[in-house]
């Protein structure tokens, strides 16, 4: 079930939470509705997850179904792919996804391929979930932003979420999902924000369908994940000085919404990409080319790509690395210079 509002009208229950109560309350309200869904990672369970995503499950649904596991991702991807084709729906946590590539060949040859090379008769439905991203002085290890890889991998649906409603309605949908899905959190956002959520069992967001977060008519901002905030602050500056600034959230990279990004670049003809990983592969990139393959004829100006840089995350300059609302609003400038 899709939740909608009618035009005006207001959820009947709501309440101000943040994106990892937001997790908690997905994972809750799904192991609720279907005793197949299952938890399993390392310190998910007594300890509730290194950021407390998963804490309180355990005293409801037992160690059998929220499993503390060895430290071993290729073994917690295994195990959660063998559960999966075996008729549970299992929710994978990594702690952060700077450690998944231990596990990366059971994601990309096993759990991406297995509805293709059965023929359809077997599907995976898994969800690997990982905080992802800088902002917190987690230094190299902690700060990666690898959803480009995933992205690249046919058969594997990447969902990056930025709000507390986002969270809980799209990862509700992934654990619904016949698929693997690939559920990236944005831990600088983890508690620092908080937003009234639906608190509604049924509530859930569709994969694929973008947000448009901000309207505007002079040029779009495309974003995902915490960017999405450091975009809107750009938009606020932008509009100080008279620039009118459209920002869409993607919310989902595999599958993406392209009618949306045509659609705002057709409107504005000027287009900003922004994430935190390196630009050489980006997601950027790939909107980026879509946009010039597809829509080009609208653009009147260049695509700009505000990004990471091609180097390992720093732990002293991550102010310096990631995008801020200050390199966005020069690209914004920039961009409204050309006639």
């Amino acid at each position: 079930m899709v939740f909608k509002l009618e035009e005006g009208e207001k959820p009947k229950s709501t309440k101000a939470i943040t994106i990892v109560k937001a997790v908690r309350d997905a994972l809750a309200e799904e192991m609720r509705r279907d005793e197949r869904v299952v938890v399993l990672g390392e310190d998910v369970g007594k300890r509730g997850g290194v950021f407390l995503a998963t804490e309180g499950l355990i005293d409801e649904f037992g160690e059998e179904r929220v499993i503390d596991t060895p430290l071993t991702e290729s073994g917690i991807v295994g195990a959660a792919i063998g559960m999966a084709l075996y008729g549970l729906r299992p929710v994978a946590e990594i702690q952060f996804i700077d450690f998944v590539y231990p596990a990366f060949d059971q994601i990309v040859n096993e759990a991406a391929k297995f509805r293709y090379r059965s023929g359809g008769q077997f599907s995976v439905p898994l969800v690997i979930r990982a905080p992802y991203g800088g902002g917190i002085g987690g230094g190299l290890y902690h700060s990666q932003s690898p959803e480009s890889y995933f992205v690249h991998t046919p058969g594997l649906k990447v969902i990056i979420p930025s709000t507390p409603s986002d969270t809980k309605g799209l990862l509700k949908s992934a654990i619904r999902d016949e698929d693997p899905v690939i559920f990236l959190e944005p831990k600088k956002i983890y508690m620092s924000i908080k937003e009234e959520v639906p608190d509604d069992p049924d509530f859930t967001i569709e994969i694929g369908k973008a947000k448009k977060v901000r309207e505007g008519k002079d040029i779009t901002i495309i974003s995902y994940g915490y960017m999405v905030h450091v975009s809107l602050k750009a938009a606020e500056l932008a509009q100080k000085e008279g620039i009118s600034v459209e920002v869409i959230d993607l919310r989902t990279l595999l599958p993406f919404d392209k009618d949306a990004i045509l659609e705002s670049v057709a409107k504005t003809g000027r287009l900003i990409v922004v994430n935190e990983a390196p630009k050489l592969c980006s997601f950027a990139s790939e909107v980026s080319a879509f946009v010039a393959e597809r829509a080009i004829e609208y653009l009147i100006a260049p695509i700009k790509r505000i990004t990471g840089f091609d180097t390992p995350f720093p732990y002293a300059q991550q102010n310096y690395y990631m995008p801020n609302e200050y390199r966005i609003l020069r690209a914004i400038k920039e961009l409204m210079e050309w006639n």
